[in-house]
């Protein structure tokens, strides 16, 4: 059984109402069978599968944890504790919506390396801490908070990509849409890719991403030069690289993919292009692959798969 607990915690220097972080911890439960679980609902953690690794997914801009709810279950019924969170924000200067929380300030070339790029992460690992220590948490004693890993979306994968080099206890990254190409805007020169710490990385893309293409002039690259995520596996990683980096390209697949249901009425999916095979494949493709990939197990091409590895 997969049940799941709500919690909130606030960012330290964010200004109200913005301060606010809303997680949601998918995790296997046990039932017991007992009183308490059939008033309240709440049902601990599976004792059978502690400690469980944890995940931390970053949502990409305007898109609703709710599309990443499938992915949440296949990871917790495969014994990995799963957090979404909502945070709502600027995503731009003066701009509202859903953000994984990026501190620009610390995007810029003079700061980038000197701290995390999102401010959510400390709270998050802060909160699940305090449930793995708390007696009356379900979730006690479940956690191994040693043994995290980051994972994410579009502008949520660049976020799990850039923040893993400044945690000790994050074991792995794996990214769908994500890069670390630099905006212009923020004073980088054209073409800049930023580095990353040298940890096992999944990325992962389609070959039908119309945003990523419709995003490059950010970069300062022309048109023909439209693959980020491609130059992110090239250029990102410490030469030579201790871990395992693989870039997997799927075949018919979109950037929004990953998120299902998707929400259309926010975001930037009229720029996306039509996915050429049914959704329901590719997503099993993308769960397939987190999964081996979070067991250690080697990635291989496949019919509609294309892996590089370095």
């Amino acid at each position: 059984m997969i049940r799941a607990l709500f919690r909130a915690v606030t960012l330290p220097g964010a200004i109200a109402p913005y301060n606010v972080v809303h997680l949601k911890i998918y995790y296997p439960a046990a039932p017991l069978n007992s009183d308490a679980e059939r008033m309240n609902g709440i049902i601990p953690a599976d004792r059978a599968l502690a400690p469980m690794p944890v995940v931390i997914f970053f949502n990409g801009i305007n898109i609703g944890i709710e599309s990443y709810h499938w992915l949440a279950l296949k990871l917790a019924r495969a014994g990995f504790v799963t957090v979404l969170y909502m945070h709502i924000a600027e995503t731009l200067p003066g701009v509202i919506g859903l953000t994984p929380g990026i501190d620009l300030s610390k995007v810029r070339p003079d700061t980038y390396g000197s701290g995390p790029t999102c401010p959510a992460i400390q709270p998050i690992l802060d909160e699940l801490a305090t449930l793995n220590a708390d007696q009356n948490s379900p979730l006690f004693s479940a956690l191994d908070l040693n043994d995290v890993i980051l994972g994410g979306h579009s502008g949520g994968g660049t976020v799990a990509l850039q923040n893993g080099q400044f945690f000790d206890q994050v074991r792995a990254v794996f990214a769908y849409a994500g890069h670390t190409m630099a905006s212009t805007m923020l004073g980088f020169a054209p073409g800049t890719v930023l580095n990353i710490a040298d940890k096992p990385t999944l990325l992962m893309h389609g070959d039908r991403d119309g945003v990523i293409l419709a995003s490059v002039s950010r970069y300062g690259l022309e048109c023909h030069e439209h693959d980020p995520v491609r130059r992110t596996f090239a250029e990102a990683f410490p030469c030579p690289n201790h871990y395992p980096v693989y870039d997997a390209l799927i075949c018919g697949a979109n950037h929004f993919a990953i998120a299902y249901p998707h929400d259309a009425t926010v975001g930037r999916s009229f720029l996306d292009m039509e996915m050429t095979r049914p959704g329901r494949h590719i997503r099993s493709e993308i769960a397939s692959l987190v999964l081996a990939f979070l067991r250690r197990k080697t990635l291989r091409s496949g019919q509609y798969l294309e892996v590089r590895a370095r």
